[in-house]
């Protein structure tokens, strides 16, 4: 009996592993096909930096996905807009880049651009072509709203529809909280200097208009030239005006370190003064090329939101955590708001179900409590986020220290 107890265990087991045998294995659907993302900004000389970290923080949020999307795998094209003679982005070069992402039919959202100026370039190009642009830096009010340059937003518009969305405050907020976090810090007398691109004349422009407002008495506002490297001259008559605080409209690569330095080499930080720049300054490369002697308890900058390793939101503290694990660094400037451009994107292109333009867009203007870097935002109907966070930082010990949030009424 006990052999046959044991040839029926033997034929049961037989039994048993042919029915596993023949069990079907359910693999992971292949992809329904293929999505691309292009991004454009410079990506030379003084932008290396924070060009290299907005390109890493867009690769970390395909990542975070799973490198899919609504089922389709998901493709970062990286592009650089800067000219090979100048450094700094060039308009001929984002209209090449803009026309290249447009004729893919495999792409589907353009990640784009970092200056103002550039996104003037390729927003009527991606509009007419009925492509979403998120962009991951730019701050100029006009590419989005009305009473600033004649035409505007509309020149940007050819199709009267709107294809251009950003999830940070643009600069009538920021500009005007400098103005205040120039009063809450004590100055009273202001010198402003701006490169005359978009961006940079634009929020000092904001920045003058407020700070009249607020009581500070305005000694001169200045224009130059990028190209320059000499504001010797120009800086000797803000020394001569008795100015106890520059402020610069400038970004890394259009004179913002050099006036800087050169207000150290001039004696102006001994004699008192201090500076004080926008986001386009938010950057280590500020550090290194206008020199620690210079920057370290003289200058100020305001960013939108908090610094990355104080972002208050689950997925502010991922991005933080993953980023810094990942590429052994800080994630610097911009990296933050091109994770979230590349978030939101993807999110949208799940909700539109679809390899299609036109849905995405209007995923995108549906986007309705998303949670970001800083916390919930919504697009309105110009694309625009409904979040005003903006930050005051000073530079201290080779970095940018918080000094708190600010708002055009309230010191940090």
């Amino acid at each position: 009996m006990k052999g046959c107890r044991l040839s029926q265990w033997l034929l049961d087991s037989v039994v048993l592993c042919l029915a596993l045998a023949v069990v079907p294995v359910f693999a992971a659907e292949p992809p329904r096909g293929l999505i691309k993302l292009y991004t454009s900004w410079p990506m030379q000389g003084a932008m290396i930096p924070e060009g290299t970290a907005m390109k890493r923080a867009v690769d970390l949020g395909v990542e975070h996905a799973g490198g899919m999307a609504a089922g389709y795998r998901v493709e970062v094209l990286n592009l650089d807009d800067a000219s090979p003679v100048t450094g700094s982005w060039d308009g001929t070069v984002e209209a090449e880049n803009a026309q290249k992402a447009i004729a893919d039919a495999d792409a589907m959202v353009y990640i784009a651009t970092y200056n103002s100026g550039a996104a003037k370039v390729s927003m009527p190009i991606t509009n007419k072509a009925g492509m979403a642009q998120v962009t991951v830096a730019n701050t100029y009010p006009g590419l989005t709203k009305p009473g600033n340059a004649p035409g505007e937003p509309g020149i940007y518009r050819p199709t009267g529809k709107v294809n251009y969305f950003r999830s940070f405050p643009s600069d009538d907020i920021q500009g005007a909280a400098a103005a205040k976090l120039a009063q809450c810090l004590g100055f009273k007398r202001v010198f402003i200097l701006d490169d005359r691109q978009l961006y940079g004349k634009g929020i000092a422009d904001v920045f003058e208009k407020t700070a009249k407002e607020l009581g500070l008495q305005v000694m001169g506002h200045e224009g130059v030239e990028s190209v320059d490297i000499d504001f010797r001259a120009l800086l000797t008559r803000v020394k001569a005006a008795n100015a106890d605080l520059v402020y610069g409209g400038f970004v890394i690569d259009s004179g913002g370190p050099q006036v800087i330095q050169q207000m150290k080499a001039l004696g102006l930080f001994d004699a008192g003064a201090k500076f004080m720049g926008p986001d386009g300054l938010y950057s280590p490369a500020l550090v290194e090329q206008a020199t620690p002697a210079a920057v370290n308890n003289n200058v100020y900058v305001t960013f939108a939101g908090l610094p990355p390793d104080q972002l208050p939101t689950d997925v502010g503290k991922r991005f933080y955590a993953d980023f810094k694990a990942k590429y052994k660094e800080e994630p610097i400037g911009w990296a933050m708001y091109a994770y979230q451009a590349t978030i939101v994107t993807l999110d949208a292109i799940n909700r539109a179900g679809a390899k299609d333009r036109a849905k995405i867009i209007e995923a995108l203007h549906n986007t309705k409590n998303f949670e970001g870097i800083t916390g919930r935002f919504n697009f309105d109907e110009n694309g625009d986020t409904d979040r005003t966070d903006m930050g005051g930082f000073q530079v201290r010990d080779n970095k940018f220290q918080f000094v708190g949030l600010i708002t055009k009424d309230k010191c940090p």
